[in-house]
């Protein structure tokens, strides 16, 4: 987005008449980094527009304009800016968590059970899920797990499978991604979760594929008797 593209769409756009006009990219720039930063929480675009008179589309643009300058691996800042689907946040980088909890005497705690982040894991690599197929990855009960997810914010309810009985489905949520700090689930790393889901589903399907066999060869020899 050139300069002069800027200048016309922030005309063009309902910026609150109080607030003066940001002259340049730079400005608009820096605006956006002092509302993340002040904000401490994540923003959604639309708000981001309002404030800056800019659309939302373009408020999208500076933004992954700017992402390189804190999230390159060769950046030296010590805070990384997230952009997720309907919102935007700056926070601090993963590896600076030691220091920042001795500064701030931060206490270690409320990190995830050993079953909630498989949970988490069949749930981020396979979403939307059922808590039965859940079950059938992790080979135990993950009634806990599931509603101890649903109480953090880090899955969520998106619907139910059109089967009998129409069992819920789960998947992750903004909070997930603002957590682990990643701007969607494309950027998570590979996992043997995905293999994993992957062979019960297909072992379901040979089950299925021998129950039916079965039953043919069933019909069959009373077709014959």
């Amino acid at each position: 987005m050139s300069q002069t593209e800027t200048n016309n769409n922030q005309k063009e756009s309902k910026q609150p008449d109080h607030l003066p006009m940001l002259e340049s990219m730079a400005e608009l720039e820096a605006a956006l980094e002092s509302i993340l930063f002040a904000a401490g929480y994540p923003m959604k675009y639309t708000k981001l527009s309002e404030v800056l008179g800019l659309s939302v589309p373009d408020i999208k643009r500076l933004l992954e304009h700017m992402l390189p300058a804190y999230n390159d691996e060769s950046s030296h800042r010590g805070i990384q800016l997230l952009l997720l689907p309907e919102t935007a946040q700056l926070c601090t980088k993963e590896r600076f968590a030691p220091y920042i909890r001795e500064a701030l005497g931060v206490r270690r705690g409320g990190n995830l059970s050993a079953s909630s982040m498989e949970v988490l894991a069949v749930v981020a690599y396979n979403q939307p899920v059922t808590r039965t197929f859940i079950d059938s990855v992790r080979g135990v009960d993950s009634s806990y797990a599931v509603n101890s997810l649903l109480d953090k914010g880090l899955i969520e309810a998106v619907g139910r499978l059109d089967v009998v009985g129409r069992p819920m489905l789960y998947a992750t949520t903004d909070k997930f991604l603002r957590v682990f700090g990643i701007n969607s689930l494309a950027e998570l790393p590979a996992t043997e979760a995905l293999s994993v889901a992957a062979q019960v589903e297909s072992e379901k399907a040979e089950a299925e594929t021998a129950e039916e066999i079965a039953e043919a060869n069933q019909s069959t020899e009373a077709t014959e008797a």
